[in-house]
């Protein structure tokens, strides 16, 4: 009886365990296609629950939350399940700068520094984020700086209005604060209620706050999110951002800009879709000039510097849009720029989490002076580690603004400062290049200027020795085209430059040397201007260094190309491996005198012979793909070894068997004059 009662509890454990491998399992598919589908409350729901999984799946179960986390604008949340799914072997470059940036939220500011030198160290082709990273390096170094500016203005969290939800994007109309709030009854299919305006009345010293209502039934939509309502200097038009309502007969996918005017009666018209909005794209959180015949907005669509970018679009006096002009990288960076105001003073206020910044967005002031436009964080209270964004001011002068800084009533807040009396000011439009602004000619002295050079060392890779004498030609990149600048040697140190450089440029240098491989090393000058708050000189020079590492090559030399990977049983080129294969183009475009074997590999998987034949038609696949992109057949063979040579003998981890799973270039012939097409 004991011996069957004890087998009992053994199946009955065997049974419990099994269900909960299962129900775990579940959980993960289930949160994993939430992810896909954008849903990121809910994928985390169910990824949370995950607490056992295979091994192999525990790398990608902690970035898919940690990415849930960043997406849905939590990023202090997902710091620990970066730091995890890096430590467990996650292979995405990005999750390296998004971990980085989250230790800069969280005000761990010498670990972001490590992490993002560590994403430039590795050289990925991620030309925004190499930007954005090396922004960052500069802002990292004046934190401190940052911190010392301080306003001393007193801002109050609005308790009578904020909620456990969002309230944003607050601006004083006819008496009233109107603002945006995730308080509507229905709800996303992420699981979050819709944003919509409202409005609460106020009186002008702000001591009264009355009862919040809909702004506005006629654009009020109750199964769309609205928000970041503009309105125009008389009053009578106003511009906001309403989203798809998540249903298959939206016109439009994302977020797009809708404009209403004021009806004698009071009440408003039909919101109507605005022309110059792309419903491919998210546009949203608008501003009107002092004028009103301008409007401001933030987009991500494309041909911009990164994330959102701030334009500008010209409305004429019967309401028509011309053709929205992108407002250039003295504001845009690889980062957010959104919810723009001009002010009466014709200073453009906006938020970014591109410029040297405490945090996430901050918010900064920009105006144009000595000719150039100059971008000035606006320091303490206004920034802190976290979200601060959509200030306005109202015509009696007092500030709000929007923040998801600790301490507040839930997730966004709006704070506000009761200003005392200021002088009535004329409406001007910002950084007007006409001549309309009185600028102080003062000013010019305020715009320090650097001067940026470039020099490099040329090594070998396996020794490190340097190379002498070694060819350096440098070129311009300007709308994909190439220009040289110069053309120079290495000298007996290995060492070349200074070269003079333009900010927010690219560079290619292109490396030759006898008995090595031509090497063609990219050099970005974007994201390494000094911001101005560092420089104490009038003229400063400084200079970057860049190391351009050249592999010997001779006959029987082996090279490794990283990640051409196949589908199982398949010898197609997946667009990941036609990405790597033409780098080797490339190689074979600087280098006309190699003749090469391409070799491909398996792991010890399948029979002998099945592998083998497998790796003759991936190897004869590359080729063909190489062939298709220029190179003479002549140039090539194909070689199949199958798991005839094996890196790891015993590979048992799919990361080792993934060692063995490679794809190889060797030196057949070296000729003594290029091949000739």
């Amino acid at each position: 009886m004991r011996k069957r009662f004890i087998t009992y509890i053994l199946f009955l454990s065997a049974f419990v365990f099994a269900f909960g491998a299962t129900a775990q399992l579940q959980s993960y598919k289930k949160g994993l296609a939430s992810f896909e589908k954008g849903f990121y409350e809910t994928a985390l729901e169910d990824l949370l629950k995950v607490e056992e999984i295979d091994p192999s799946q525990e790398a990608k179960l902690n970035y898919t939350i940690a990415e849930a986390y960043r997406l849905s604008n939590r990023w202090v949340e997902s710091l620990n399940y970066y730091e995890k799914a890096l430590s467990q072997g996650a292979d995405d470059d990005d999750a390296v700068f998004h971990y980085a940036y989250a230790l800069k939220v969280n005000e761990q500011y010498q670990e972001a520094r490590d992490q993002f030198e560590k994403y430039v160290n590795l050289k990925t082709d991620n030309k925004v984020y190499n930007e954005w990273a090396n922004r960052e390096l500069s802002t990292l170094q004046i934190i401190d700086l940052i911190k010392e500016k301080e306003v001393g203005l007193n801002f109050r969290n609005l308790k009578e209005i904020n909620s456990e939800g969002s309230e944003f994007s607050p601006f004083v109309y006819n008496g009233q604060l109107v603002f945006t709030s995730s308080r509507k009854d229905k709800v996303y299919s992420n699981g979050l209620p819709f944003l919509g305006i409202y409005s609460a009345p106020v009186n002008s010293d702000l001591t009264s706050v009355g009862k919040v209502q809909e702004f506005s039934p006629e654009i009020f939509d109750p199964e769309r999110n609205e928000g970041s309502p503009a309105f125009s200097p008389d009053g009578r038009t106003v511009i906001f951002a309403r989203g798809n309502s998540g249903k298959r007969k939206d016109l439009s996918p994302d977020v797009d800009l809708y404009i209403s005017r004021k009806l004698p009666a009071g009440n408003w018209t039909e919101p109507q879709l605005v022309s110059a909005s792309d419903s491919a794209s998210w546009d949203g959180s608008p501003a009107f000039s002092g004028d009103g015949r301008t409007i401001y907005f933030a987009s991500n669509r494309p041909g911009g510097s990164g994330g959102m970018d701030l334009y500008r679009v010209n409305m004429d006096a019967s309401g028509r849009f011309g053709n929205p002009a992108n407002m250039g990288k003295a504001l845009n960076t690889p980062g957010d720029e959104m919810f723009p105001y001009v002010s009466k003073d014709g200073k453009l206020y906006f938020s970014s989490d591109g410029h040297p910044g405490l945090g996430k967005l901050d918010l900064f002031v920009a105006e144009r002076k000595g000719g150039k436009i100059a971008v000035e964080n606006m320091g303490l209270p206004y920034n802190s580690s976290k979200d601060d964004f959509a200030l306005s001011f109202d015509e009696n002068g007092n500030i709000f603004f929007s923040s998801n800084r600790r301490g507040g009533q839930g997730d966004d807040d709006i704070y506000f400062y009761q200003a005392p009396p200021a002088e009535e000011l004329a409406s001007v439009d910002p950084l007007n290049e006409d001549g309309n602004n009185q600028e102080d000619e003062s000013d010019e002295s305020e715009i320090k200027v650097v001067n940026y050079y470039l020099k490099g060392l040329v090594t070998d890779a396996e020794s490190g020795d340097m190379i002498a004498e070694a060819k350096v030609s440098v070129y311009k990149i300007d709308g994909g085209f190439q220009e040289l600048l110069i053309e120079t040697k290495s000298n007996i140190q290995g060492a070349f430059g200074p070269i003079q450089t333009q900010e927010d440029t690219d560079y290619l240098l292109i490396v030759e040397k006898p008995d090595y491989l031509t090497k063609r090393e990219g050099f970005s000058m974007y994201g390494r201007t000094i911001p101005q708050i560092l420089l104490r000189k009038p003229v400063t020079d400084t200079t970057f260094s860049t190391t351009v590492r050249l592999e010997k090559v001779f006959i029987g030399k082996t090279f490794v190309l990283e990640n051409i990977y196949y589908d199982l049983d398949k010898a197609d080129i997946r667009p990941d491996a036609a990405v790597e294969l033409d780098k080797l183009v490339q190689i074979l475009l600087d280098n006309p005198k190699l003749k090469i074997e391409l070799g491909s590999h398996t792991d010890v998987r399948g029979t002998d012979m099945y592998n083998l034949r497998l790796s003759q038609r991936r190897a004869e696949s590359a080729i063909e793909y190489i062939i298709s992109r220029g190179i003479e057949r002549s140039r090539l063979v194909a070689q199949g070894y199958g798991e005839r040579e094996l890196i790891i003998d015993n590979a048992k981890t799919e990361e080792e068997h993934q060692v063995n799973r490679r794809t190889e270039f060797k030196v057949l012939e070296i000729a003594e004059d290029p091949v000739l097409e």
